[in-house]
């Protein structure tokens, strides 16, 4: 018997790990994968069976983990300081799409109680595919990609009630249910009540005694006891366990202990909810897809074009622009992971079950398929449905000015490491200058903090004409793509004969082929360092600082701070092994995000280690702004920092957790 459970073990991993490899190579959300493996190694297909028993046992803990850790990113506090957003956008986007595809569905005689799950999973939206794909669109601090990212986790909270009203369904007749529904509703405020007075006066005290041990073992076990007794708790009071875990997440959001609290039930949870998704796949019948294949189409389109719809009507009426309200409507479009939980619920509680559980299943799982696509190409379809409004949404976006505007400007080609430093110092003297960068998502940052940075080729002849080159005073570049580099300067050559020209260069066994293609000067890199050591050990040995000793000194010492002021690109912060490394990050805030009417010591005095480069408003960059002044509606703060202080403080000031890197 041992033998068989292993061997059905490893059947299940290795699947697992070959089709989640095979998924993420082709950018396919984890999610898809769990799914498939649940089809292959489901009872319905062919093949390999490993038994449903015991993974569907295990699974209901991946929900219980799951809803434990979106109560911590949620704390008490803070779904106060957005409450106007919870109550107005989220709670309108699922309560009407509930509503409507619920009306519909029973319209189509569907029994009311099944068509009410129906409509709860339909409100809900991937969070996983929306930050992924925006972040891979660049466009995760857009203002409809922060909408479209907040509504989807806010889902996941206004979503906790229907786990409270879903099981009630399944049980009662229909002359019970209000007294059922009553009841259920009249547990959950105990178990609130109950959980809260818990958390404040216990939970506290216990990870304090816990924490004081420094045992990493003791405090594990401490917090799976905790998430699983409040989900205990709750299922004794007749409710879902997920409900008690979301409620313990939700307490210990307030405590110092929530960073550390997450990531100890991280792994859990992960594997857990895999193990879910694999049960999910494991409900599906590829024998009915024949059958219902046309009204899975129908669900999907459906899906998609109402949650559209309802999306962008209630955006815009909320004061935001047409063409950004209608491509938050695309974002949210997509089907939701929990929305297979709401779904699951509803099949072991007897709601939903059947055909029309295969069909649902079906819709939603096509909408995740087809919802990135649309959300890739939302630009477009803006532009096309509202060009003059798109258009002037994207300049205020990026800001107003263009490249042939300028005139007797400094071009930076390469807005990297060392691009940025000598547009600082630029900046300090007052020179205008514009920079050209390739990276993506360096530009997108240096954009949003007011710097004139575009995403373009510095080699390309038209970039160039377009950047200004016939009026430029000087150009720089920065990178260290010799190719590139060489080509520029005979772009240079062939239209600004006499313009003076700075190359920066690995070392100096290229100084010479760059001198002979144009450039007047070239900085050996490996030189310039080499000196720069030099000055500091003769500092440091305190030999006599004459002239030139003395300015050196001076001038590095005054370097270190706009060294550190970097836009870095995600794959560096992913790369760097240093999770205290200074980064220069720019937030906008919205108008409903926490942050506005709160002046800029209040919202950076928690911080010690945060300093504010620049606040930029209407267009206009203040360098060093006074602490007095009060965010408004689209201001963007420039600010300094360890990039875990600046991932909290975008969270405070923004109310959704920072997506670099998602």
């Amino acid at each position: 018997m041992a033998e068989h459970a292993l061997t059905q073990l490893l059947m299940l991993l290795g699947a697992t790990v070959t089709v989640v490899l095979l998924f993420q190579k082709l950018r396919i959300p984890p999610s898809l994968a769990y799914l498939a493996v649940g089809v292959a190694l489901g009872a319905n297909t062919a093949g390999p069976v490993v038994s449903e028993h015991y993974i569907r046992i295990i699974a209901e803990y991946g929900i219980v983990f799951l809803l434990f850790t979106i109560g911590l990113s949620y704390s008490v506090s803070q779904i106060y300081a957005l409450r106007h957003t919870i109550l107005s956008l989220g709670t309108a986007q699922v309560v009407l799409t509930t509503i409507i595809v619920g009306l519909a569905a029973w319209l189509i005689g569907v029994p009311a109680a099944a068509a009410f799950v129906i409509g709860a999973v339909f409100a809900q939206s991937s969070s996983t595919i929306i930050i992924r794909q925006l972040t891979d669109q660049n466009e995760a601090q857009s203002r409809h990609g922060r909408l479209g990212i907040t509504l989807s986790v806010f889902q996941d909270i206004t979503a906790v009630p229907f786990i409270v009203i879903i099981p009630v369904l399944g049980v009662a007749a229909a002359h019970q249910i209000t007294g059922e529904l009553g009841l259920a509703l009249l547990k959950a405020g105990i178990a609130l009540v109950l959980v809260l007075i818990v958390g404040r006066y216990l939970l506290k005290p216990l990870f304090h005694l816990v924490a004081e041990r420094r045992s990493a073992e003791l405090f594990t076990l401490t917090v799976l006891f905790v998430s699983l007794l409040a989900a205990w708790t709750t299922e004794a009071l007749g409710l879902s366990m997920a409900f008690g875990a979301f409620l313990a997440g939700m307490i210990l959001a307030d405590t110092e202990f929530k960073h550390q609290v997450d990531a100890t039930i991280r792994p859990f949870r992960d594997v857990l909810v895999g193990l879910f998704f694999v049960s999910v796949g494991m409900l599906f019948n590829p024998e009915v897809l024949l059958e219902i294949w046309p009204e899975a189409l129908a669900g999907a389109s459906f899906l998609i074009i109402t949650k559209l719809l309802i999306v962008t009507i209630i955006t815009r009426l909320s004061g935001i622009d047409l063409a950004t309200a209608f491509r938050t409507g695309i974002v949210l479009s997509v089907g939701g992971e929990f929305g297979f939980a709401l779904l699951t619920i509803g099949i072991e509680s007897g709601t939903i079950g059947g055909l029309i559980a295969q069909t649902v299943l079906m819709s939603v799982l096509i909408s995740m398929l087809i919802s990135p696509f649309l959300m890739h190409h939302s630009d477009y379809l803006a532009n096309r449905l509202f060009v003059q409004k798109s258009k002037v949404d994207n300049q205020e976006l990026m800001g107003t000015g263009q490249p042939s505007d300028l005139g007797d400007h400094v071009i930076i080609c390469g807005y990297g490491r060392t691009g940025q430093v000598v547009g600082a110092f630029l900046e300090k003297e007052g020179i205008p200058f514009l920079g050209l960068e390739l990276d993506p998502s360096i530009v997108q940052e240096a954009r949003l903090a007011g710097h004139a940075v575009y995403c373009a080729d510095g080699a390309n002849r038209e970039v160039l004409e377009n950047a200004g080159l016939a009026s430029t005073s000087i150009l720089i570049i920065t990178h260290n793509d010799l190719a590139s580099s060489l080509q520029t300067l005979r772009i240079v050559q062939s239209i600004r004969p006499d313009l003076k020209t700075i190359v920066r260069t690995n070392n100096d066994r290229f100084e010479q082929e760059l001198r002979n293609a144009g450039a007047t000067e070239v900085i050996p890199e490996t030189l310039e360092t080499g000196l720069l050591i030099a000055s500091h050990l003769l500092l440091s040995l305190k030999v006599p600082g004459r002239k030139v000793a003395r300015y050196l000194a001076d001038q590095r010492r005054k370097r270190y701070p706009m060294l550190k002021e970097i836009f870095r690109s995600d794959v560096d912060t992913l790369l760097d092994e240093n999770p205290d490394a200074e980064i220069l990050h720019a937030i906008r805030v919205f108008e409903g995000d926490p942050g506005v009417n709160k002046t800029i010591e209040q919202l950076i005095a928690p911080y010690s280690r945060i300093a504010v480069s620049a606040l930029v408003r209407n267009n206009n960059r203040v360098k060093d702004p006074e602490p007095d002044i009060r965010l408004t509606s689209d201001d963007v703060l420039v600010v300094l920092g360890p990039q875990s202080e600046i991932d909290s403080l975008q969270l405070e000031m923004t109310g959704i957790e920072p997506t670099r890197g998602a």
